[in-house]
C-alpha cells in the first residue's frame, strides 16, 4: 500500500472483471461470543439433542437456498450448497462434538466452535490453495449452526439504501448469491482465491470483483470513495479527482469497446485474406457455455471436467459425469466441445485418489498419470464421455502427456471402455476425436511421433513455460523468470504446429497466451488453427484476427524469431499491437 491520503492503492487478485465506482459499503459482522459452560449430568442429552436441531435447522436453510440458486444459475451452482451438506454431515467433525460434550459436560456451541477452530486450523497449514479455501465454506457453514446455537439470525445482505461496492473481510456463496445487481456495483474481500466459490459466482452474476486483499476490511470506516478494477485486481481508496476521471473514462471506454465487440459476435474469425481460425472458449461451469455463446466462441475448446470435483469435494460418479457432458453437447450442438480428462493433483486435491504428500506436486503425480495408475477410475470418466457423445460433437483432450507411451496406454483403455459399450449396445461416436494437450516440453519435442497416434494437439501454455523455463508459476519471488515469449517457448510452440501440420493434424491453443491480444497475430503467423480464450476475451482477438492479413502476420512471426531476448520479442510484439489498436488500447488502460 502506498501511504497516500489520495490513491491508497490494494493488490489484490482478480475474481470477476469489469470496474466498479462508489462508496464503499462496509459490512460489518457481529463476532460470534462463545461462552463455555458447564453442564449437569442430565443436561447431556438435552444438549446433544439441542446441537442436532442446530445442524436440521441449518440443514433446511440451506436446502433451500440451494433449491433457489438452482432455479436461478442452474443445477451446477447448486451444487456448491452440496458441499455446505456435506460439511453438516461430517462425521468426523460431529462425533467429536458428541464425544466432547459427553465427557467434558460442557455446552455445544463451545465444544462445536473448538472442534471448527481445530479443523480449520489444520485445514490452512495445508500446501493445498484448493483445500486452503474451503476453509472460507467451512466457517460459513459452521456459522450457520452456532447462529443457531446463540439464538441469533442468520446475517442476510439486505438491499442498499444507496449502489455502492461491499467490502468483507470474507463472504460467503450465500452472500454473494443475495446481492441485487444495480444496487451492489461490485465487491471487495480480504480472504479468497481464483477458484473460490465466491469468484466463480461473482463471474456468474457479474459483479467485479477483487478479492485476497489480506487487511484491507480493516482499514476502512465506510462510505469512503473506491475504485474497484476487476481487470487488474486492484482497488484504489479515496481515489483523487485526476484518477476518478481517469477510471471513469476507463469504465465507459470498456463499456464501449464491449458494445463495439459485440457487434463481431456473428462474424466469422478470419484474417482480412480469408485464413479462417477457430475461435472457442474455456469454461469450467456449464453456465458458462451461454457466456461463451454470447460472445461469439465457435465451440467450446476446453471443458474443464476437474471443476465438477471441485464444486462437490467428492469424486463425480459415472451418471453424474454423464448428465454433465450430456448437457454440455446439447448446448454447444452443432458446434463441438472439448472435454479435458481430469487434470487433478498439483493445485487440486483428490482424497478420493489416496493422495499422499508431495514436495513438488506440479511434477508429480497428477493428470494423466494419476489417471493411468487408477483405470477403473479412469474408465468411469471416459465411459462419460462416450455415453454422452451420440450427437458427435464431443472430443477427448488428455491433458499432461509427457510421451508416447502415457498416450498409448492412454488409446488403449479408451478401446476397452468402447468394446464394453459396444456389447452392451449402448451407442456413442465411434469416430469420436482424441487429442492431447502439449504442456510439457518432452511432449512438444516429441510432437512428430505424438501426432501420429492423435487427432489433435492443444497447447497448454502456462504449464509449458512452467516446465521449460523451471519457474513456479505461484512463486512470486521468481514471477519475473515467467516469460511467455522466451525464445525457447516460441520455438516449442513453433515445432508443435509444424509437426502436427505434417501429420495432417490441427493444433490450437488453450493456455493463457491465446488471451494475450499482443501474441494473436504472431501465433497466426506460426499457423495456429484453433484459439481457445476465456470467453469475455472471444471479441477483442476476434477483431485482432478479422484486422490482420496472413501473410503479414507470418512476417511478424519471420521478424520476432530473429530476436533472442524474451523482453526484446514481447516489446517488438506490443509495438506492433499498439501500433494496429491503439485506439483499443486507450480503452484498456
Amino acid at each position: 500500500m502506498k501511504n497516500q491520503k489520495k490513491n491508497r492503492i490494494w493488490l489484490g487478485i482478480s475474481a470477476s472483471p469489469g470496474i466498479a465506482i462508489g462508496r464503499v459499503y462496509r459490512l460489518d459482522r457481529e463476532e460470534i461470543r462463545i461462552k463455555e459452560e458447564d453442564l449437569s449430568s442430565d443436561q447431556v442429552e438435552n444438549e446433544i439433542l439441542r446441537f442436532n436441531k442446530a445442524l436440521n435447522e441449518a440443514k433446511i436453510e440451506i436446502s433451500k437456498l440451494k433449491d433457489s440458486i438452482a432455479k436461478k444459475l442452474g443445477p451446477e451452482h447448486a451444487k456448491l450448497f452440496e458441499a455446505y451438506l456435506l460439511i453438516l454431515e461430517d462425521e468426523f467433525i460431529n462425533q467429536q462434538v458428541f464425544t466432547g460434550i459427553r465427557e467434558e459436560k460442557k455446552n455445544a456451541e463451545f465444544i462445536y466452535n473448538r472442534v471448527v477452530q481445530k479443523t480449520i486450523q489444520t485445514i490452512s497449514l495445508s500446501r493445498d490453495e484448493y483445500l486452503k479455501e474451503r476453509v472460507a465454506d467451512i466457517s460459513a457453514v459452521s456459522n450457520r449452526v452456532l447462529n443457531r446455537l446463540l439464538g441469533r439470525k442468520q446475517h442476510t445482505i439486505e438491499p442498499l439504501e444507496t449502489p455502492g461496492i461491499i467490502v468483507a473481510h470474507s463472504l460467503a456463496p450465500g452472500d454473494v448469491v443475495q446481492m441485487k445487481k444495480g444496487n451492489v456495483l461490485g465487491f471487495a474481500t480480504d480472504t479468497g482465491g481464483k477458484t473460490s466459490h465466491v469468484a466463480l459466482l461473482a463471474k456468474s452474476l457479474g459483479f467485479p470483483a477483487v478479492v485476497g486483499l489480506k487487511t484491507f476490511f480493516y482499514s476502512l470506516k465506510g462510505g469512503e470513495m473506491l475504485i474497484l478494477d476487476g481487470e487488474e485486481g486492484e482497488i484504489i481508496l479515496s481515489p483523487d479527482e485526476l484518477t476518478l476521471k481517469s477510471y471513469e473514462a476507463k469504465r465507459e471506454k470498456l463499456l464501449e469497446r464491449k458494445r463495439s465487440l459485440a457487434e463481431l459476435t456473428s462474424l466469422l474469425a478470419e484474417t482480412k485474406d480469408k485464413r479462417k481460425i477457430e475461435l472457442s472458449a474455456n469454461i469450467e461451469l456449464l453456465s458458462d457455455v451461454d457466456t461463451a455463446i454470447e460472445n461469439g466462441a465457435q465451440g467450446i475448446g476446453l471443458f474443464r471436467t476437474e471443476y465438477l470435483y471441485l464444486v462437490t469435494s467428492d469424486l463425480p460418479g459415472e451418471e453424474e459425469q454423464y448428465q454433465a457432458y450430456s448437457s454440455l453437447a446439447r448446448k454447444v450442438h452443432p458446434q463441438n466441445a472439448i472435454i479435458r480428462t481430469f487434470d487433478m493433483g498439483g493445485d487440486k486435491f483428490a482424497q478420493d485418489a489416496e493422495r499422499v504428500y508431495e514436495a513438488n506436486p506440479f511434477l508429480g503425480w497428477r493428470a494423466i498419470r494419476a489417471c493411468l495408475d487408477l483405470p477403473d477410475f479412469f474408465k468411469i470418466q471416459l465411459r462419460a464421455i462416450l455415453k454422452a457423445s451420440s450427437l458427435g460433437n464431443l472430443r477427448i483432450m488428455l491433458p499432461m502427456i509427457s510421451g508416447l507411451e502415457e498416450l498409448l496406454k492412454s488409446k488403449e483403455l479408451l478401446e476397452e471402455v468402447k468394446s464394453e459399450l459396444r456389447e452392451k449396445k449402448v451407442p456413442f461416436d465411434e469416430k469420436i476425436k482424441l487429442g492431447i494437450m502439449i504442456e510439457i516440453p518432452s511432449a512438444a519435442l516429441e510432437a512428430d511421433s505424438l501426432a501420429q497416434h492423435c487427432d489433435f494437439f492443444s497447447i497448454g501454455t502456462n504449464d509449458l513455460i512452467q516446465y521449460t523455463l523451471a519457474v513456479d508459476r505461484t512463486n512470486e519471488r521468481i514471477a519475473h523468470l515467467y516469460q511467455s515469449f522466451h525464445p525457447s517457448i516460441l520455438k516449442l510452440i513453433k515445432k508443435t504446429i509444424e509437426d502436427g501440420h505434417k501429420n495432417n493434424i490441427w493444433v490450437g491453443m488453450c493456455g493463457e497466451m491465446a488471451n494475450d491480444p499482443k501474441a494473436t497475430a504472431f501465433l497466426i503467423g506460426l499457423g495456429i488453427d484453433e484459439l481457445s480464450t476465456s470467453p469475455l476475451a472471444i471479441p477483442q482477438i476476434k477483431k485482432i484476427i478479422r484486422s490482420i492479413e496472413f501473410e503479414e502476420a507470418r512476417n511478424l512471426v519471420e521478424q520476432a524469431m530473429k530476436l533472442n531476448d524474451s523482453k526484446d520479442i514481447e516489446r517488438f510484439l506490443d509495438e506492433d499491437y499498439q501500433r494496429k489498436f491503439s485506439h483499443e488500447n486507450s480503452a484498456r488502460t
